[in-house]
């Protein structure tokens, strides 16, 4: 009888499962392991920039690394078909961007991903502005004066871009549409290059980063006339937005934001996003992410696969109304 006691005894004990061991593991205790972050552009960029200053702080808050890894090419696509076709663990994040997520699909025959069964959002770490800016011997110093000197110089403006489908492309296309003007898109590689050709002349108008911009402007050595927000922006507090200019409805606002594997268990994403969300809620964060001409939002997985679906319908349609083609 004791004998019978024992085993039975035994056998419970080894049967026995807690409520967290009965789930998956990594969705109670994420991270198990250093998490990669990846980002679909070359080091020192904006979003770069944005994933390694909530890298270094989400490993000292988590108690694993979290490692940065640059995955640049196709403009973020790369990265981010990485990132879809991932272990669903939580353990491998990318830090996503407006264009790769929801431009690139519509714009490309095919990514290698679908930008919404194959990503899971997280929360939306920040947004930013762009500067609507001319050439200094453009007689021009609002959204009125361009519009208007457009109109009576058909043909004569150009307006440059960081490359085709890019945002600072995208929203001269906005601008456009909105406005019946005819300015002449010039694609260079890369938001120096097309500052540089700002600058010189070589084109008159430009929808530059922030981040890009700022230092251009404190130097005078270009024209702000407005940002591209809803509203002002805390880093040229003076400077109107295009929708308050006479356009109202303008917003081109690109974003970056932490996503994860598609099928990835809620529970995770939801401790991520927690995690995300604490830290935008820092001051050092918030100060930092100023700085760099970004605003910060940390928002939740619901309100950011809103947004995400929101600017998929909207550039889709864009890019088919305007007839861009990829490069």
């Amino acid at each position: 009888m004791l004998k019978r006691t024992l085993i039975a005894l035994a056998l419970m004990a080894g049967s026995s499962v807690s409520p967290a061991q009965a789930q998956p593991q990594a969705a109670t205790t994420w991270p198990q392991k250093p998490v990669r972050l990846l980002v679909g552009f070359a080091a020192g960029g904006n979003t770069d920039t944005v994933a390694r200053v909530l890298a270094a702080r989400m490993q000292e808050l988590v108690g694993h690394p979290v490692v940065v890894e640059n995955r640049a090419g196709a403009g973020g696509v790369i990265a981010t078909e990485m990132v879809a076709k991932a272990l669903p663990d939580g353990h491998t994040l990318l830090m996503s961007s407006l264009g790769p997520h929801t431009v690139s699909p519509s714009l490309l025959k095919s990514v290698g991903f679908d930008p919404v069964a194959d990503l899971a959002p997280v929360s939306n770490i920040a947004e930013n502005a762009l500067v609507l800016m001319v050439n200094n011997a453009l007689p021009v110093r609002s959204v009125r004066d361009l519009v208007a000197w457009e109109k009576s110089h058909a043909g004569q403006l150009s307006f440059g871009s960081s490359g085709v489908a890019s945002t600072t492309h995208l929203s001269g296309e906005v601008f456009n549409r909105m406005t019946g003007t005819r300015m002449v898109h010039v694609a260079y590689r890369g938001g120096a290059l097309a500052i540089v050709g700002l600058i010189g002349g070589d084109i008159q108008v430009m929808f530059a980063n922030l981040s890009d911009a700022l230092p251009q402007i404190a130097a005078g050595k270009v024209r702000a006339i407005a940002v591209t927000s809803p509203h002002r922006v805390p880093q040229l507090p003076d400077l109107p937005s295009v929708a308050d200019s006479g356009l109202p409805g303008f917003d081109v606002s690109p974003w970056n934001g932490l996503v994860a594997p598609g099928r990835t268990p809620p529970e995770v994403i939801a401790r991520i996003a927690e995690v995300a969300q604490r830290i935008v809620r820092e001051t050092a964060f918030r100060e930092r992410m100023i700085e760099i001409g970004s605003q910060p939002v940390g928002d939740t997985p619901e309100q950011f696969r809103a947004t995400i679906a929101n600017d998929i319908q909207r550039w889709s349609r864009i890019v088919r109304e305007a007839g861009i083609k990829a490069e």
